[in-house]
């Protein structure tokens, strides 16, 4: 089975600086990959552990991907090998743009599933992985919170609001899964010291055949949101009489 896990790499939150006119700064903020998507990977390399086949990460933006620390990142967590479509129109790529890209690239790699993340650290648009599944004409399943191997297909548990729904798909399928379905190990020294010596393919945008098609949604800010100032009241001493003040301040707010 060769499965492919899709990641995306999102600025580090800690160091985000918020401006003065609440626009965001992202100069100092190194990329990392998607918490998400560590879920997608691990749930990749569970998959495939101790049988036949590849797990291949697969990630589509701009010049984060030249980031040598994130690669070797996520080839130090399973992946056998990565693939990058770097184009610079697709470092604040809409969700459609996004998808279209890692289509196109899936399509040049032979697979048989294909896992993504639920969402994005950055956007959480959620949209990503179905349309890429929607693109490729693969049965597609989101809220996955199990997988199983299961004959010459996959046993798949979606955890829903109410009830927990089991479905057995033959494969290629696609699968978005949530970030319940398993806790990302953290890589060992030696498979950090492997990762440098795994294969990585780059293609640009032409390679794959995939060029920006026109934008139907354009962003036009992101900023924070107003902080609103803390509300505090100081109580001085244990008198009955501050003591009665508190409790009537707490049934005010819990009201």
């Amino acid at each position: 089975m060769n499965i492919i896990t899709c990641f995306k790499l999102v600025p580090e939150e800690q160091d985000i600086v918020v401006n003065s006119d609440l626009s965001l700064s992202l100069d100092k903020a190194e990329a990392k990959i998607s918490l998400y998507d560590l879920n997608a990977v691990e749930a990749a390399c569970q998959l495939i552990d101790g049988g036949e086949g590849q797990v291949i990460a697969l990630s589509a933006g701009g010049k984060a991907l030249d980031n040598s620390k994130a690669r070797k990142d996520i080839l130090s967590r399973g992946p056998d090998a990565l693939y990058l479509v770097k184009d610079e129109q697709l470092a604040n790529s809409q969700p459609y743009e996004t998808a279209k890209a890692l289509a196109a690239a899936a399509a040049k790699i032979e697979f048989d599933v294909i896992i993504c993340g639920e969402g994005s650290g950055d956007l959480y648009a959620q949209q990503v992985g179905l349309l890429t599944g929607e693109l490729l004409g693969l049965p597609t399943l989101n809220a996955v919170s199990h997988i199983a191997v299961n004959g010459d297909g996959l046993r798949i548990e979606r955890t829903l609001e109410n009830e927990v729904e089991i479905i057995d798909v033959s494969l290629p399928v696609l699968l978005c899964v949530t970030s319940d379905i398993n806790t990302p190990k953290i890589p060992s020294m030696k498979a950090i010291l492997g990762a440098g010596k795994k294969p990585v393919t780059q293609w640009s945008g032409a390679d794959i055949g995939w060029s920006a098609s026109g934008c139907l949604v354009e962003p036009v800010a992101v900023v924070a949101p107003q902080q609103t100032e803390r509300k505090r009241l100081i109580i001085e001493g244990d008198s009955d009489d501050a003591v009665s003040t508190l409790a009537e301040h707490l049934r005010k707010a819990m009201n």
